[in-house]
């Protein structure tokens, strides 16, 4: 499996979340909670972030270990920002190990994320894949089940459907195909951050005016909280900075 965060707040340099010692750095090599989806997330990384006073984010990618890129070390501890949405892959075996199979997928605003896997692929999505636009497929990031998700929420956005109903209705379509996948999605446009628990962990830190949401707590800090899962999870900055949940279902 892999590891994903979001950050919602003031403006923070990108190291304090990533490659400082308590951040998703420590995850790609000593993950707490694979639940049997790998040892390590060494098959690439990516962070997209929003500099002040824009509508769309910057990305940057790599297919090498997060601990292997001296220059994104440099970059992370000179770039702040008050939205980061970071991943560190760890590839399901048969899919290519390549940069642009490494989240976040970005279009326009939004920044996703994917930790999991969707199990019978292609095969068992192959319906719902044909329900996307040509051109959509042909322009898939790689060749991978992250990659397909992202276009399937993706193209329920562009039709005016809610990012928290996106993520959802994705979730639910294909886990009714393939019940044992682990969908755990992420998405943001910078104002708000929206996820999914499905088969893996996520939890929260809500401070005075931020807000985080990651895979597995970085520390020990008693504010982390913990979802269960089969939710939608929705966090917002903000002066009131909150989380809010709904269930997904069925299981």
């Amino acid at each position: 499996m892999c590891r994903h965060l979001g950050y919602l707040g003031p403006a923070v340099p990108l190291a304090r979340l990533l490659t400082g010692p308590t951040g998703l750095l420590t995850q790609t090599w000593a993950p707490a909670d694979m639940r049997g989806g790998g040892t390590v997330n060494a098959d690439g990384f990516g962070v997209g972030w929003y500099a002040p006073g824009s509508a769309e984010p910057v990305r940057y990618r790599r297919a090498v270990p997060m601990w292997t890129d001296t220059s994104f070390a440099a970059l992370s501890a000179s770039v702040s920002s008050p939205a980061v949405l970071a991943a560190a892959r760890s590839a399901t075996v048969g899919m290519p190990v390549v940069e642009t199979a490494c989240a976040p997928f970005t279009d326009g605003r939004w920044l996703f994320s994917h930790n999991g896997v969707v199990r019978g692929w292609p095969g068992s999505v192959a319906d719902l894949a044909a329900e996307l636009p040509v051109v959509d497929l042909l322009t898939l990031d790689a060749p991978t089940d992250s990659a397909l998700l992202w276009a399937l929420v993706r193209n329920r956005l562009r039709a005016g459907v809610s990012a928290e109903d996106a993520l959802a209705s994705v979730v639910e379509d294909v886990a009714a195909r393939a019940p044992d996948s682990r969908l755990n999605l992420m998405l943001t446009d910078g104002a708000v951050l929206v996820a999914t628990t499905w088969w893996h962990s996520l939890s929260a830190l809500v401070g005075p005016d931020s807000v985080t949401l990651a895979s597995e707590p970085w520390d020990d800090d008693p504010r982390w909280t913990p979802f269960a899962d089969r939710l939608l999870v929705v966090a917002q900055a903000g002066p009131h900075p909150g989380v809010r949940t709904r269930a997904l279902g069925p299981s």
